[in-house]
């Protein structure tokens, strides 16, 4: 992911959010003799603009110190931040390119394992350009109350899962496929609505959603256990007898996760970027039919995914609202909504991805994609960042 924050800069990618327009930097531009050094050290920031103007400029970051350090361009009264470079290192010199409008500009240096520093103040006036894109960071402190929020969300829907994966161990042994077809679905579409709290998971995840990929014996392979090798003998007609252990163990590793769960924490970084990873995932995955292993129900599991999604964007709502606007956002989740449901059957069924239309599947290969690269920026918006 290109974050729309970073300076360090080639050529600039326009990507329009909701009448907003943001600049996803690309490269690392060639600093020019007459552009500014500024010092970044634990001692020295942003010694070195002595002719501050409006519009485009670059400015060389050198790092004076003995340890690797962020700078970031803010407004020094609200902490609003313009433009970052990250790793700078001892000795290296970065480039930062970025517009800047009237107002009042500081460099603000964060060497590793010390407070951040902010340098002296410099006053653009006369310009007529406005600033380039710009956000007021997110603290660890500002994503306590969204993390624990996801987290409750979280732990409610593995409560649901263990349930449902009791039922669907039942139906099973009951040996009742159709039951078991039905059951494996609800079962699994919850799983698929806790996107963001997969790498908490850890090893669970695997054993629970884990497919066939990296497995010399595929779908034949011991290694391949949970929903998907479940799948796999429900709808290839494997006796439900021999599939029993299949679902023994599933029902076991939800469990597990249900105990495991008061000890794993969701990391704060991984809120915001899981807001487009869920869909990037939904695009690679589900929309390719690759984690098809017979039901056909991806795109069921497509719109289970956005559900995750939008559980994320209600948690984060709260930050985002004041920095970015989230109209637009919202206009494209009920568009790919739509578009999903628009495969299902009047039976409640869903269409195979490989069954789409050329015209149904771009449709809803369209508003995923659309819907991906609106969603983009809230991971560096969310980034949780030192503030002074």
């Amino acid at each position: 992911m290109s974050r729309w924050l970073t300076g360090v800069v080639l050529a600039a990618v326009v990507v329009v959010v909701g009448g907003v327009v943001f600049l996803a930097w690309q490269g690392t531009p060639a600093a020019e003799p007459g552009d500014p050094m500024i010092t970044v050290s634990r001692s020295s920031c942003g010694e070195g603009w002595t002719d501050p103007k409006p519009g485009i400029q670059s400015f060389r970051l050198h790092n004076t110190g003995s340890v690797t350090a962020e700078a970031d361009l803010v407004d020094p009264a609200t902490g609003t931040v313009f433009g970052e470079v990250e790793g700078i290192g001892p000795g290296t010199t970065r480039t930062l390119q970025v517009t800047l409008g009237n107002g009042v500009y500081a460099f603000r240096c964060t060497p590793e394992e010390t407070d951040p520093i902010t340098g002296p103040s410099v006053t653009i006036t006369g310009g007529d350009e406005r600033s380039g894109p710009a956000v007021v960071p997110v603290s660890r402190n500002d994503l306590l109350a969204p993390l624990r929020d996801y987290q409750t969300y979280v732990t409610a829907g593995v409560d649901t899962l263990s349930t449902q994966a009791d039922a669907l161990r039942d139906a099973v042994h009951g040996g009742n496929r159709a039951a078991s077809e039905a059951a494996w679905l609800t079962a699994h579409l919850t799983y698929e609505r806790l996107g963001a709290a997969y790498d908490a998971f850890g090893d669970s995840d695997g054993a629970i959603n884990g497919t066939t990929d990296g497995l010399p014996g595929g779908t034949a392979d011991e290694g391949f256990t949970g929903f998907h090798r479940l799948e796999y003998g429900l709808w290839h007609n494997e006796d439900l007898g021999a599939l029993a252990a299949v679902a023994d163990q599933l029902d076991a590793d939800v469990h597990q996760l249900r105990t495991d769960l008061p000890r794993l924490q969701v990391d704060p970084n991984d809120l915001g970027l899981r807001a487009h990873e869920i869909l990037e995932n939904t695009l690679q995955f589900e929309l390719t039919g690759r984690t098809d292993y017979g039901s056909g129900t991806n795109l069921a599991t497509a719109l289970a995914n956005l559900d995750g999604t939008r559980e994320v964007l209600t948690v984060l709502r709260p930050l985002l609202t004041s920095r970015i606007q989230m109209s637009d956002v919202d206009s494209w989740v009920d568009r790919t909504d739509q578009a999903l449901r628009s495969a299902q059957r009047p039976d409640g069924g869903w269409t195979p991805v490989t069954q789409l239309t050329r015209e149904q599947h771009e449709k809803i290969d369209g508003a995923v994609g659309g819907l991906v690269e609106r969603l983009a920026p809230i991971a560096a918006i969310t980034e949780p960042r030192r503030v002074p």
